[in-house]
């Protein structure tokens, strides 16, 4: 793997509208597959055919985003908050605030690594630790690495750093890997590069001989033999489990590839594939809508998409991707995070005894809490 520090930036538009109108894209892009993608989840090709023939639009009556969308929108306001300042504490505080310590019965979704990262936090483990569980490795990562790529326009290795330093709290190797390549190909997408540089980016950043690295260079090998060829190239067959970052990462750039950016036909291609549908289909859109813009996606798809219902997190109910998408690129050259404006986020429920937190919402949500902060939540080992 050739060292982050030397991987060149892709230079970025100097016009802040042409910015934004591709971080709307990348970001509805990856709620529009999300939603599209949903239905078809863990099934397998021949399944979607016998259900439906080729899927080529929402197939469910009340299409939105699932996980996928909701924890994107989970690190976009994280991110928008601390932007290049971020640190391991902001994310691991931000768990405990907004999902790990809320009052609210037991977890309501999301997959296998997230599941075993809230199990980890609410033992008291912190990160690294945190992240050692038997599903470290899953897409996970990867379904919410687009706003660093957003954020980090033209600049695929600070996208890079930025999300593993978000995935420390939930991952490790692969599935680090697998968040990586979506950030830097998201990064380098967001510039309006070819479909080869962002997949040069994405595989500049993760070590040459990892499974994710193999997994996507096959699958862009093959894409121009269409789905079918993607798919058998990087499929793990007869594995139970379809959320594996390197062969998900792999099956959303190949769609990506196959369908040479187009945002249509990049969506559906991941979603006619199967496996972790929702997970390929919200990365080929995040790929293909920062590539191409929001004007690129169907009117119809992105009509359908409102502010999340909270199915998976309660605390992200009622943000839309399209917010998120303003906060990391904001008018202007206006910065956020660090020295800028702080951005809004979403309504909080705090433990009794923790007066400070109601009064400053940032304090603990974002910052490093004090012991008094932790003690009144209970969250200190």
């Amino acid at each position: 793997m050739a060292s982050i520090a030397r991987i060149p930036s892709v230079p970025a538009s100097k016009h802040s509208a042409d910015l934004r109108d591709r971080a709307r894209g990348a970001l509805l892009g990856l709620a529009v597959g999300d939603a599209l993608g949903a239905p078809a989840e863990n099934m397998k090709p021949s399944e979607i055919r016998a259900r439906w023939g080729r899927i080529t639009g929402y197939v469910a009556e009340r299409p939105a985003g699932t996980d996928d969308t909701e924890y994107a929108i989970f690190s976009g306001l994280l991110l928008a908050r601390h932007g290049s300042a971020l640190t391991v504490a902001h994310v691991e505080s931000a768990w405990h605030q907004w999902i790990a310590d809320r009052d609210e019965g037991p977890f309501r979704g999301a997959g296998f690594s997230e599941r075993g990262t809230l199990e980890n936090l609410r033992r008291g483990l912190a990160a690294p630790i945190s992240a050692q569980h038997r599903h470290a490795w899953s897409d996970g990562l990867a379904m919410r690495a687009a706003p660093f790529g957003v954020f980090a326009a033209g600049r695929p290795a600070e996208a890079a750093r930025l999300v593993a330093i978000d995935g420390s709290v939930s991952h490790e190797g692969e599935g680090i890997y697998g968040g990586q390549a979506v950030a830097a190909g998201v990064a380098a997408a967001m510039t309006g590069a070819s479909t080869a540089t962002v997949v040069a980016s994405a595989l500049a950043v993760v070590p040459d001989d990892s499974w994710t690295a193999r997994s996507l260079r096959r699958a862009v090998a093959v894409a121009h033999r269409g789905e079918r060829a993607v798919r058998s190239a990087v499929v793990i067959g007869g594995y139970p489990w379809t959320d594996l970052a390197p062969e998900a990462v792999a099956l959303a750039f190949g769609a990506y590839a196959a369908a040479d950016g187009e945002f249509t036909e990049s969506v559906l291609t991941a979603v006619n594939m199967g496996r972790d549908a929702d997970t390929t289909a919200a990365v080929a859109g995040a790929l293909a809508g920062a590539a191409r813009g929001a004007g690129a996606i169907p009117v119809e798809w992105a009509a359908a998409i409102g502010p999340a219902r909270g199915s998976c997190l309660p605390s992200m109910e009622g943000h839309h991707v399209l917010d998120v998408a303003e906060l990391l690129i904001p008018e202007n050259g206006e910065k956020w995070g660090a020295g800028g404006r702080v951005p809004p986020v979403p309504e909080t429920s705090y433990g009794a005894g923790a007066p400070d937190a109601r009064r400053d919402p940032y304090a603990f949500a974002y910052g490093v809490p004090s012991d008094a902060d932790t003690d009144a939540l209970g969250v200190r080992s």
